[in-house]
């Protein structure tokens, strides 16, 4: 049975339209945001994709660079696939365009911003692509298929971030992204409350809603705040400084430009994601044209107290500019006893280790470091409580389904919007496909999910994948075994051995490759040379020897590979 025949065996039965929503990811985790509206009757509705982002591997992922949601369901419903929405420009919202759009083969919406962002994205990777990208303005309304669906300005850390009032048929939904309610961005136009209110008066059957800090009480403080307090900051430090952001934060690029130009500085730009939007920015007009800055060659050319640099790496990445910094390994740019690194980001969770390894090293080379923890350098781009109380009290929504957080922030958000008033609260994981309307609302079927892997040039799958088995490196080494036998099974030669990630020794002091090598020649031994012409016998045999007799020695099993050759002796 195929996996969307599958996904759909359980659903309701009636023939007539209905109004479903479901994750391909972004419940239960943050990143990797996909979400699927579909509308229409069981047997053929009509679907319409809300972001498709990737989220970063953690320690149990080597080797991968990004992580990608398992597109399976959608692509065997590709051709009632109306088209991809984007929300704003952020990597879990639009990363996975690029690699995973050739699959699906319809059409992209997306203010200016963001898709002069996926443009940029796409130039530089040099990706042989050509997205179909509609841009709606700010503001703006575009049919999708059986969708009408309007673009509502909220307020985040990335220029134009929308909410999209949904309707259809069966009713409307507000699906609202990443917000937060800043009536002083700094950047771009404040959250669109008259209209917010007015969808509220309209009528919302549900709200699909970002949880990040459903359990933080209070609301976000603003852009502006952070802006004030770097200008002071920066102003009052005696030597160079060095802030490192998130790239896409153009509101965080211009407070730490404004303040260098306030006091003298000359501000320097390190990393190739910063420069890729700052031009965006510049092209659509959130920062002025003639916003200028030296690039990081020019860093040594200035005075000690007159250097400022923007870089990039505010979440460990190993080769981005402060990582290198910190290393002391940075071609063009080095920081000293008495210099200042503010690190102006929140750190993303899984990442702490990558970031502190590099606070760590500029420590030991006498950096001052600031965080969020020493002054207020970075605010959050999501909603605390009260944040979500107002949303909840303008829109009125009959039913909400929390999303974009981890299981403990999805309950949280839905015990508020209980208190809040909402009917019905579902708080889902990815894959289960709730039905928002006609009549009884819930759960009714469930689709596959999964990750998959860009893995340098390729994108490969988490089961039974190459990640998958260098996880298992990881914790247990491998052995290679290499066998020559005749056709008779006469064993032709020494066996070769190869033990990588295993010790060299057992807890008595033996070599562990004489163990092994001991193990194997009593497992040949035990097998008659007649039945020795058997290779696939011979080799499991040696196989399980091999495992056993390491596993005896150090308490784990690793992986095991036995090569036979089979020589013509005749």
């Amino acid at each position: 049975m195929a996996d969307t025949d599958k996904a759909r065996r359980r659903g309701a039965k009636g023939g007539g339209d209905e109004l479903v929503f479901m994750a391909l990811g972004g419940l239960g985790e943050i990143g990797m945001n996909v979400y699927l509206y579909g509308f229409g009757p069981e047997s053929a509705r009509q679907w319409l994709m809300v972001d498709l982002g990737i989220t970063f591997p953690d320690d149990n992922e080597p080797g991968a660079d990004v992580v990608l949601p398992d597109l399976r369901f959608i692509i065997g419903e590709k051709q009632s696939l109306a088209g991809i929405v984007l929300t704003h420009a952020h990597e879990d919202h639009i990363g996975a365009v690029i690699d995973l759009w050739p699959s699906l083969n319809c059409p992209i919406y997306a203010t200016p911003f963001t898709a002069g962002m996926l443009r940029a994205k796409l130039g530089e990777f040099g990706k042989n692509i050509r997205l179909p990208i509609t841009e709606v303005p700010l503001g703006g309304r575009c049919h999708v298929g059986a969708f009408d669906v309007e673009f509502v300005t909220l307020s985040h850390s990335i220029p134009e971030p929308s909410g999209l009032a949904i309707r259809t048929p069966a009713g409307l939904v507000f699906h609202t992204g990443d917000w937060k309610l800043d009536n002083a961005p700094l950047v771009g136009a404040p959250p669109d409350e008259a209209k917010l209110k007015a969808l509220g008066q309209e009528g919302v059957l549900a709200v699909v809603c970002d949880s990040t800090n459903s359990m933080r009480e209070g609301r976000s403080p603003s852009e502006t705040e952070v802006a004030r307090s770097l200008a002071k900051i920066i102003a009052g430090a005696p030597r160079r400084i060095a802030v490192t952001t998130f790239a896409s934060n153009v509101a965080r690029i211009k407070a730490v430009a404004d303040a260098a130009h306030a006091c003298g500085r000359t501000l320097v730009v390190a990393g190739r994601a910063l420069h890729r939007v700052i031009q965006v920015a510049i092209d659509t007009g959130y920062l002025p044209e003639n916003f200028t800055y030296l690039d990081q060659q020019r860093f040594s050319d200035i005075g000690v107290d007159k250097a400022l640099v923007l870089c990039t790496g505010s979440q460990g990445e190993p080769r981005a500019a402060i990582a290198r910094i910190s290393e002391n390994e940075h071609p063009d740019i080095s920081l000293d006893k008495g210099d200042i690194a503010i690190f102006s980001s929140r750190t993303i969770p899984g990442n702490e280790k990558s970031v502190a390894k590099i606070q760590n090293g500029l420590a030991r080379r006498g950096v001052d470091i600031i965080t969020d923890a020493e002054g207020l350098v970075h605010v959050t781009g999501h909603p605390r409580r009260d944040e979500l109380r107002e949303m909840y009290g303008w829109l009125k929504p009959e039913i909400v389904v929390p999303m974009h957080g981890e299981a403990r922030h999805l309950k949280e958000n839905g015990k508020l919007a209980r208190e809040c008033g909402a009917k019905d609260v579902f708080v889902v994981v990815d894959g289960e496909m709730v039905k928002l309307a006609p009549g009884p609302r819930g759960v009714i079927d469930e689709a596959p999910v999964g990750r998959l892997y860009r893995d340098g040039r390729l994108i490969v799958p988490d089961a039974d994948g190459p990640v998958r088995a260098r996880r298992k490196l990881s914790f247990a080494g491998i052995a290679v075994v290499s066998l020559a036998l005749s056709r008779r099974g006469d064993v032709l030669g020494e066996p070769d051995l190869a033990l990588e990630g295993i010790p060299d020794r057992d807890a008595d002091g033996e070599n562990m490759s004489d163990i092994v090598l001991d193990a194997i020649d009593g497992t040949l031994r035990s097998i008659p040379p007649k039945r020795r012409g058997d290779i696939e016998m011979v080799r499991e045999a040696v196989y399980r020897s091999v495992r056993g007799a390491i596993n005896e020695a150090w308490g784990k099993k690793p992986i095991v590979k036995v090569l036979m050759t089979v020589v013509d002796t005749r």
